[in-house]
C-alpha cells in the first residue's frame, strides 16, 4: 500500500475550508475515488484550542504505480490547469493558508 499525505496549516477558524474541499462525499464519488488503485481518503483536523489549525489529508493507494497514474492522468492535470487559469495564471493559494506540503509513504 502507498499513502499520499498533504499537511496544510491555516489561520484560526479556517480548517473547515480545507475539510470541505477534501472530505469524501459518499453520495457523489469524485473522479479521484473512481480511479483504479484508489483505496480511501481520510481528512484529519488537529485538535487545538486556539491559534493556527492543521489539516492532514491521507489518500491510500494500492501501489505507487496507481498513485503515479492518477498524478499523470488528464483529469488530474486538467483540474490543476483550470484552477490556475481561474486565478490569472498563478497557482491559487488562499490567504488563510499559512503552509502546505505533501509527502508520500510506503506502508510496511
Amino acid at each position: 500500500m502507498f499513502v499520499q499525505m498533504r499537511r496544510t496549516v491555516v489561520t484560526e477558524g479556517n480548517a473547515h475550508k480545507v475539510v470541505e474541499r477534501f472530505k469524501p462525499n459518499p453520495d457523489k464519488p469524485s473522479i479521484l475515488e473512481q480511479r483504479e488503485g484508489y483505496i480511501s481518503r481520510e481528512v484529519l483536523v488537529k485538535k487545538t484550542r486556539r491559534g493556527d489549525e492543521e489539516v492532514i489529508v491521507l489518500i491510500r493507494w494500492e501501489s505507487e504505480e496507481a498513485w503515479k497514474a492518477w498524478e499523470k492522468s488528464p483529469e488530474h492535470i486538467a483540474g490543476h490547469k483550470k484552477k490556475i487559469a481561474e486565478h490569472g495564471g498563478k497557482p491559487p493559494k488562499p490567504d488563510y493558508v499559512i503552509s502546505s506540503e505533501g509527502s508520500v509513504y510506503y506502508v510496511q
